[in-house]
């Protein structure tokens, strides 16, 4: 009977009501989708790179060997020489080893170099491989494939020339080896979409006419002269390792920190990018915040509708009041409004923020390599739902006391 009487109450006030109906699930669905984008973006970055056993260094910090090897930010404090890469590579436990060599850029953008291997072994996103949008792997010395956001940037199509710059912020060029694409990648919402990426002898080649950093005066090399050299690098700023088997990561770890030619640094992947989201990851928090906010202003703005509608409403009250109507039911009826309201509101939140997600699913994937997973609703999305329509009810507590205490005379009271 109660329900029934709030139900056509609430129909009475159809436009009123559905403002705040509509108010409520815009700010569940904007709650719900800064969790989605907060856990989809924290999953990417876990995902940034997947399969991976150990990250192997120049003996400095986790999260600074994690950020210049997989991020591209910031600088290696030292190199790891090219015996020390071949002893570790020669171990039986060792099942991959994938060398990086940082250091030059092209128009802010970081180039790598790396071996063929490191399109095999690199994933992403559990488990998921780099694929070409157009062309083909390096098959020359001065090939080079780029990421989706150089391509992009830059305006690049394969076959297009790329002149390496020297060092992060140097106005030097090596104008005498130019580079040429010879593939575009898909976009993986990883670093390596701003990466381009060349051969470790490349690397080399362009470094021929170098010492201490500068380039010698007067020398420059022909490029057919420089296939005939030897190439062999003399140093890497870090390797990929993928060990036969997991039980084997900890000893393989502990044994390369105890290397003794030169120290060396192996890490986690995952327990250093755990450490390094925990520095970053107070944006969420606020996040959050901001968007709670949203929800209890929206919660707040039903109180007050409520309120503003007592006055309009208090004849009504006095006539059930009259009609032998308790106080409790009137502060029932009240109170059952608004919880209906709420959870009406909580519910088209939710279906608003799963038909935003169909949307923006393809768009953000492909824009931003951003995956926002849609599957059932989880049980801290139940639990967000339920807290709203608690906290609707107990709002809503306040004008229905009041609306309790209202006598029948003052209801019937007519004000001039």
């Amino acid at each position: 009977m109660i329900l029934r009487l709030a139900i056509a109450s609430l129909l009475a006030r159809a436009l009123t009501v559905g403002m705040t109906i509509l108010a409520i699930a815009l700010s569940v669905a904007l709650f719900l989708g800064v969790e989605k984008v907060r856990t989809g973006a924290k999953a990417s970055f876990a995902d940034t790179i997947s399969g991976t056993s150990l990250i192997v260094g120049a003996r400095s910090g986790s999260v600074q060997l994690l950020l210049y090897s997989v991020f591209r930010i910031g600088n290696a404090t030292n190199n790891v020489t090219w015996e020390s890469y071949q002893d570790i590579a020669a171990r039986s436990d060792v099942d991959w080893i994938v060398p990086i060599s940082l250091g030059d850029s092209h128009r802010q953008f970081r180039v790598m170099g790396t071996t063929q291997d490191f399109f095999e072994h690199y994933k992403y996103r559990r488990g998921r491989s780099l694929a070409l949008s157009d062309g083909v792997v390096m098959d020359d010395l001065f090939d080079t494939v780029i990421g989706a956001d150089v391509a992009a940037m830059l305006e690049y199509d394969v076959g297009d020339p790329i002149i390496v710059a020297h060092g992060l912020s140097s106005f030097t060029e090596h104008k005498d080896q130019p580079f040429r694409v010879s593939g575009i990648l898909e976009k993986t919402g990883t670093p390596v979409d701003r990466t381009v990426i060349v051969s470790m002898e490349a690397i080399e080649a362009i470094h021929i006419d170098w010492q201490s950093g500068a380039k010698i005066p007067g020398q420059s090399t022909p490029a057919d002269v420089i296939r005939q050299m030897e190439l062999t690098p003399k140093a890497i700023t870090a390797a990929l390792v993928g060990v036969k088997s997991p039980l084997q990561t900890f000893a393989l770890q502990r044994a390369i920190n105890e290397y003794r030619q030169e120290p060396l640094l192996a890490i986690l992947p995952g327990v250093a990018l755990q450490e390094l989201w925990g520095i970053v990851g107070i944006a969420e928090t606020a996040l959050l915040a901001v968007s709670a906010m949203v929800v209890v202003t929206a919660l707040i703005g039903m109180m007050a509708t409520v309120f503003s509608s007592l006055n309009e409403r208090r004849r009504e009250m006095a006539i059930f009041r009259a009609m032998g109507a308790r106080p409790r039911t009137i502060l029932g009826l009240l109170v059952l409004e608004a919880m209906v309201m709420a959870a009406v509101g909580a519910m088209l939140g939710l279906g608003l923020l799963y038909i935003g997600l169909a949307v923006a699913q393809p768009i953000l994937d492909s824009a931003l390599g951003l995956w926002l997973p849609i599957g059932a609703p989880t049980l801290r999305e139940g639990a967000v739902l339920l807290t709203v329509i608690c906290a609707g009810t107990i709002v809503s507590l306040v004008p229905a006391i009041r609306a309790y205490r209202m006598s029948v005379a003052d209801g019937m009271m007519v004000n001039t």
